[in-house]
């Protein structure tokens, strides 16, 4: 099954939820709408609004509250894309111009924090406590993950551990608490929102191992980044980190050099590396077993195509290309 067979699942919540995301961007003032308009041009995925809507439907909902969640899980993720544009200097997403490249630093952070509050509007015309409670949790925690993912930076003494909690922090975060909200606006048991929120935890892990395994085996075209982006910036993802753990000497001092210093100069050296250790097939291996761990979690709700649509859902995490 394709992401796009996927989506035909609830292919009208989907056209809802593009529809709320365009209604709630607006603002009466102008660059606002104009880094918004920029936004929604850029597309993307939109895998959390996907993991939203079905997981409501796989646990009866009938749609409805979920697809302002979804909507504003979305928000969620663009302000922190926004945000962390300006942190690291991006210059291109999706393909294209990164909003601060557009409008710059200023304009991208402000606005960045009016979609971030906007989600939060959105969230109290719900009217659910525990909906708020889970996504002032979840938030708190994202916003946690960004600032260990600079304190990792640059650091070639980053273990595997903490590298996995800040993808945890900034990435299964929210997927995880998308998950649940779900369940939770479908009005089903405890037991059920445990499952759906590890669910979405173990789908967000698996998801990011990948993307950092594209970060050095991926076609830039296709995937609208440029091959080495984390490395440019001195990130220490687990195909370095397993790198640098496992290669000789040469290969444990260059990897060591890129990320203390950044940049993309020996990135073919790199690549090497990693290649030599395994350090790809190592991450995707996790990536896999990230996906088997959320399948078993689905055995908590009732057999459905919204079911099978998640647990294919979890498959595509591990094995993206893009």
């Amino acid at each position: 099954m394709t992401l796009d067979d996927i989506r035909a699942l609830v292919r009208p919540d989907l056209v809802s939820v593009d529809s709320v995301i365009r209604a709630r961007l607006k603002s009466s003032v102008a660059l606002v709408d104009s880094v918004a308009e920029h936004i929604i041009a850029g597309g993307g995925k939109r895998l959390r609004p996907l993991l939203v809507v079905l997981a409501n439907r796989a646990c009866g909902g009938n749609g409805g509250a979920a697809v302002e969640a979804a909507a504003f899980i979305e928000f969620i993720h663009t302000a922190t894309l926004l945000h962390d544009d300006v942190v690291d200097g991006s210059s291109m997403r999706r393909g294209r111009d990164t909003a601060n490249e557009v409008f710059g630093n200023q304009a991208s952070v402000l606005v960045g924090d009016f979609v971030y509050s906007r989600a939060f509007q959105m969230m109290a015309g719900l009217n659910s406590q525990r909906v708020m409670e889970i996504m002032a949790d979840a938030t708190n925690v994202i916003a946690e993950g960004e600032v260990l993912q600079l304190m990792n930076a640059n650091d070639p003494e980053t273990t595997e551990q903490r590298y996995l909690e800040v993808i945890y922090r900034k990435t299964a975060q929210l997927f995880e608490a998308g998950a649940e909200v779900a369940a939770v606006l479908a009005t089903t048991s405890p037991e059920v929102q445990r499952a759906l929120a590890k669910f979405g935890r173990h789908v967000g892990t698996a998801y990011q191992l990948v993307d950092d395994v594209l970060d050095y085996r991926s076609d830039p075209v296709a995937r609208g980044k440029n091959i080495g982006d984390d490395l440019a910036e001195g990130k220490p993802t687990l195909p370095l980190i397993h790198a640098l753990k496992h290669g000789n000497d040469a290969q444990k001092a260059a990897v060591r050099g890129a990320i203390e210093n950044g940049g993309i100069e020996q990135l073919d050296t790199i690549i090497a590396a990693i290649d030599a250790t395994g350090g790809l097939d190592y991450t995707a291996s996790l990536a896999r077993a990230e996906t088997q761990k959320a399948l078993e979690t689905l055995g908590a709700l009732p057999d459905s195509a919204y079911r099978n649509g998640l647990a294919e859902l979890a498959r595509f995490a591990a094995e993206h290309t893009t």
